[in-house]
């Protein structure tokens, strides 16, 4: 008996490290390609090291704060597909919080845009749960974290 469970042991211990290690993705074609092929995929977004889109027009520095959200639903338009010059990805998630900024609970919605050229927009709005309110609503630009470059976005699978 204990040599059936020393040789499940040792065979199911190495699977435990393989399904554990997260990879970085560092570019829009890896990300396309693991979405693609169905992969499980997150991102993590460095606020403090991404910059206010010019449409906030504010001179604070960004906030030092990390989100993180799965990519599940998704979509992808080529080159041209809806008068675009550059091919995309976007995604977004929506959560019930305890609002940080207000009493209360609120949707906390992020949208990811992630463009060919590895630059992102990101938008995060704090909205009512009972009317729908906008209760803050900000926009960023960053670029995706390859390992080497120190930018805000990083993306994982």
């Amino acid at each position: 008996m204990k040599l059936k469970y020393l040789i499940l042991s040792v065979l199911l211990f190495p699977c435990q490290f393989g399904f554990a290690q997260t990879t970085r993705l560092s570019s829009f074609d890896e990300l396309m390609q693991s979405l693609n092929s169905g992969e499980r995929v997150r991102v993590v977004i460095e606020y403090g090291l991404c910059q206010w889109a010019p449409s906030e027009n504010k001179q604070t520095p960004t906030p030092k704060a990390v989100t993180g959200m799965d990519i599940d639903t998704y979509e992808y338009f080529s080159v041209g597909a809806v008068h675009n010059k550059n091919a995309f990805v976007v995604f977004s998630n929506s959560k019930l919080i305890q609002n940080p900024i207000g009493k209360g609970f609120v949707f906390n919605y992020g949208k990811v845009r992630i463009n060919d050229d590895n630059t992102v927009q990101v938008t995060a709005k704090y909205i009512h749960p009972r009317n729908h309110k906008e209760l803050m609503s900000e926009v960023f630009v960053g670029k995706l974290n390859d390992g080497h470059n120190n930018e805000g976005i990083n993306i994982f699978k």
